[in-house]
């Protein structure tokens, strides 16, 4: 029997990775965060929750997400 993955279970856990929108060059560049991302199980791809579509040309950029910092005192 075949094993199959179910990809569209993405929100049971933290994101795996941030998604961003870049505009600009080099030092000029801005990084706007957009959304986020589950990676598949299979590692083959990728699901994305985007809460912003820009309006200006640019690129897309997905990165691992960095882990939350705890608070200081919890």
């Amino acid at each position: 029997m075949t094993k199959t993955t179910n990809t569209t279970e993405k929100k049971s856990n933290r994101p795996t990775h941030t998604l961003f929108h870049v505009t600009g060059e080099g030092d000029a560049q801005n990084w706007t965060r957009i959304g986020a991302g589950w990676a598949h199980q299979d590692g083959k791809g990728f699901n994305l929750d985007v809460e912003m579509i820009p309006m200006k040309t640019g690129r897309f950029v997905v990165r691992a997400a960095k882990p939350k910092r705890k608070e200081e005192g919890q």
